[in-house]
């Protein structure tokens, strides 16, 4: 069976390298549940940060419950969605409304680098938890709330749910086509970019520390982070005037930017550049369309968009998808067939980029083993950062950091 990168004491010959561990010796307090905290936490624990996930005694973060499907059985079941988010952490079972589990955090607090948490605004203050508080006794803490909408304006009192934001932050406006309903996307991506921002300023925050030797806090918002994805959609409203709307998978700015249909499918093109579009007229036995003044450039192809691909179309259906792709391929005019989700975990390119962590067995103690996961998507120096423990079942209570096995 591959060795796993979650196994830190490895028996096969030769030994790999061990994954590079950047932040050893960080100490990072998980107090956040469901996908934006829990997502940058993990990035941190592939990172080499300690992390320690606080969980509701009994139930824990709400996506262990979030199944099927499920990996291991009975008390050790956990299900898909929370180990996505949750390798690298050790679990610790405190109730917050208690004050020997508020004391419990402050005591971890005292001796973390970083605390994350996604309560409601003003929620972790009623129990002394908040920012000031914990920075008071720690000031080198940083200190990352994840919130909806922010610490500040009319809607920071509100939950805040991906779903609700990519609506409220204009994505679900633009994401769908011209003659349905707006669509969400298909995972939780406001909640994963809102991670990885709050990911990026904790980084920032370290470094600055090492200079200042004090902490920082960051307020993160899922609906901030949303309205900076929009990204040129925005930049077109603010300069153009032009309001972005639903076009299925035609790109506002750039032609021909799209899905074709194949002979026996459906093909991406994204045709970036002049002499891209000059190779795909001679491609698809079109050179003329190339010489059109209405084609000649991609603003004369935005602006005679529909003319051009009702001319594209007709000569993409005369052939499969696998005989475009290498055709195009050759060509340098980028491509790619549509795939689902098995398709792509059984990829060619996935697997020669080691992007799958296989699953291991339940050692003799009980616990359920590894489960599979997509691996951390940076190498570093050639090798991907992965955390040394798999997602944790629920914990019992902890007052103070452990050293990690195998360190």
């Amino acid at each position: 069976m591959p060795l796993s990168p979650f196994d830190a004491d490895p028996t096969t010959t030769p030994t790999p390298a061990a994954p590079p561990r950047p932040l050893e010796g960080v100490r990072v307090l998980d107090l956040s549940r469901v996908l934006a905290g829990p997502w940058a936490a993990q990035i941190l624990a592939d990172y080499g940060a300690d992390v320690i996930k606080v969980e509701r005694p009994g139930s824990g973060d709400d996506t262990r419950a979030w199944g099927p499907p499920w990996w291991g059985e009975g008390a050790q079941r956990l299900s898909a969605y929370f180990v996505c988010a949750n390798r690298g952490k050790r679990s610790v079972a405190i109730d917050l409304t208690q004050p020997d589990g508020i004391e419990r955090v402050r005591q971890l607090a005292r001796e973390a680098d970083v605390l994350i948490e996604n309560y409601k605004v003003g929620q972790l203050a009623r129990y002394g938890l908040d920012a000031p508080n914990l920075q008071a006794l720690n000031p080198r803490l940083i200190y990352c709330s994840i919130t909806g909408y922010g610490q500040s304006g009319p809607l920071s009192p509100n939950a805040g749910y991906d779903f609700a934001i990519q609506a409220e932050g204009g994505l679900m406006s633009i994401t769908g086509t011209p003659e349905g309903e707006p669509q969400k996307v298909g995972v939780a991506v406001t909640d994963l970019l809102t991670g990885v921002y709050a990911c990026s300023a904790i980084l920032a925050a370290l470094h600055e520390r090492g200079r200042t030797g004090r902490g920082r806090v960051i307020d993160a918002a899922l609906f901030d982070v949303q309205v900076a994805m929009l990204a040129n959609q925005a930049s077109n409203q603010l300069i153009g005037a032009t309001q972005p709307s639903r076009m299925g998978n035609a790109h506002p700015n750039i032609v021909p930017y799209q899905v074709f249909a194949t002979r026996d499918g459906h093909l991406v093109l994204a045709v970036g550049n002049d002499a891209q579009f000059n190779r795909l007229c001679e491609a698809i036995g079109q050179p003329a369309l190339a010489r059109d003044v209405r084609f000649g450039s991609n603003p004369a192809r935005v602006q005679h968009r529909q003319a051009l691909i009702e001319l594209i179309g007709p000569a993409l259906r005369q052939r499969d998808t696998a005989d475009w792709r290498p055709l195009f391929d050759t060509l340098g005019i980028p491509s790619a067939p549509i795939l689902d989700v098995a398709q792509v975990l059984e990829h060619p390119q996935v697997a020669a980029r080691g992007l799958i962590i296989p699953a291991q067995a339940a050692p003799e103690d009980g616990a359920p083993g590894t489960p599979p996961a997509v691996a951390h998507p940076i190498l570093l120096d050639g090798q991907r950062p992965c955390a040394a423990l798999p997602p944790p079942t629920l914990g019992p209570a902890h007052t103070h950091w452990q050293p990690l096995p195998g360190t």
